[in-house]
C-alpha cells in the first residue's frame, strides 16, 4: 500500500503563515508596500508574495529607503530582481531628504545616514499614500522588536506606541486605520536567522554576493570590521588589512560590520549560524549596540 507523508515541515508552517498575512494584507489595504533592500530578509518576503499570488504579479509595489551609502552588491541585485518581477520600484532618497532640508546630515568620524532613514521613510509613505508597509524585522534580532505585532499600529505622525497595541486573537489581525495612519506588517516575526538561511536553502534562493565569504579591505573600529569606502570615515588610527569575510546582515556602509567567515556556501552559512551565540545584529551593527531603551525609542519615532 502506498504510504503518505503528511507531516509538515517547520518551514511549511512559517511560510504558509507569511502567505496568509501577506493575502491578509492585500484583501484589507488599499495601497500595501513591500520594503525590499536586497538583503536576505526582504528577498525571503519577495519570494513568499510571488508564491502568495502566483501566477499574477505580486499585486504592490516595493520600496527601497536609500541611504546612498549601500553595498553596489546589493543594489545591483534589488535593481536586477524588481526587473526580473516586472515590479514596480519605489526609491526613496535619504539625499534627497538632505537636500529638501528635511534632515541634517551628520559629520564626524562615525557620522552616518542610517537614523535618517526614518524621515525619509515617513515622507515616502505619505507622498505614496501607503497604508501597510511590509518589512522583514523578526522578533529575535532584539528586545525592542520581540515588542511588535504582526499588525504594527502607527499614528498619523508614524509613531508606534508599544503599550497601546492592539490584541492579536491567533491569526484575526485588525486592520483597521483611519486616513493618515497605517500599519507596519512582519510576516516573517516568527522566524529566526536560521530559518531564513533554510527556507534560502531550500528554495534554491539567488542573493547578493556580499553573503558569502571573499576578500575585502577592512579596518577594525569598536570590535567590528568596517569596510573600505569613501562613505566610511577612518581615522589614522584605523589601519586597512585585508581580510576574509562576509556579512550576516546588509545596510548602510557606515554602520553595518562584516565577521570573518570561510563560509562560501548556504550550507556552510548554516552550519556557522547553528553554533553562534551572537545575533547578527548585535555582531554587525553599530547602530544597533545600544540599550533596549534607546532602540525602542527610536521605534517610537518610526524607524523601522
Amino acid at each position: 500500500m502506498l504510504q503518505r507523508d503528511y507531516t509538515t515541515s517547520q518551514l511549511d508552517v512559517l511560510e504558509a503563515e507569511a502567505v496568509h498575512i501577506m493575502r491578509e494584507v492585500a484583501a484589507e489595504f488599499e495601497h500595501p508596500c513591500l520594503l525590499f533592500s536586497g538583503g536576505k530578509d526582504s528577498i525571503v518576503m519577495l519570494r513568499i508574495a510571488e508564491k502568495a499570488f502566483w501566477p499574477a504579479p505580486i499585486p504592490f509595489p516595493l520600496m527601497h529607503v536609500d541611504t546612498g551609502h549601500n553595498f553596489d552588491e546589493v543594489i545591483d541585485f534589488r535593481d536586477r530582481r524588481a526587473s526580473e518581477l516586472g515590479a514596480r520600484l519605489v526609491v526613496a532618497s535619504v539625499q534627497d531628504s538632505i537636500d529638501a532640508g528635511r534632515v541634517t546630515e551628520e559629520t564626524g568620524r562615525r557620522a552616518s545616514r542610517n537614523r535618517l532613514q526614518t524621515t525619509t521613510l515617513l515622507d515616502a509613505i505619505e507622498e505614496h499614500e501607503f497604508d501597510a508597509v511590509f518589512g522583514g524585522a523578526r522578533r529575535d534580532e532584539e528586545k525592542a522588536r520581540a515588542k511588535e505585532r504582526v499588525f504594527s499600529f502607527r499614528d498619523d505622525f508614524g509613531q508606534w506606541d508599544p503599550k497601546n497595541q492592539r490584541p492579536e486573537l491567533w491569526n484575526l489581525y485588525n486592520s483597521r486605520i483611519r486616513k493618515g495612519e497605517h500599519i507596519r506588517v512582519f510576516p516573517l516575526s516568527n522566524w529566526t536567522e536560521l530559518d531564513i538561511w533554510d527556507y534560502i536553502r531550500r528554495e534554491g534562493i539567488e542573493i547578493p554576493s556580499i553573503y558569502y565569504s571573499h576578500t575585502r579591505k577592512v579596518f577594525e573600529r569598536d570590535g567590528m570590521l568596517l569596510p573600505d569606502s569613501p562613505v566610511v570615515q577612518r581615522g589614522d588610527d584605523e589601519p586597512l588589512f585585508d581580510a576574509v569575510v562576509r556579512y550576516r546582515t546588509v545596510g548602510d556602509m557606515t554602520c553595518t560590520g562584516a565577521v570573518q567567515s570561510a563560509a562560501a556556501t548556504v550550507e556552510e552559512i548554516i552550519e556557522e549560524i547553528a553554533v553562534t551565540r551572537v545575533t547578527e545584529r548585535g555582531a554587525t551593527r553599530a547602530d544597533d549596540r545600544a540599550s533596549e531603551a534607546a532602540m525602542e525609542d527610536r521605534k517610537r519615532e518610526g524607524y523601522f
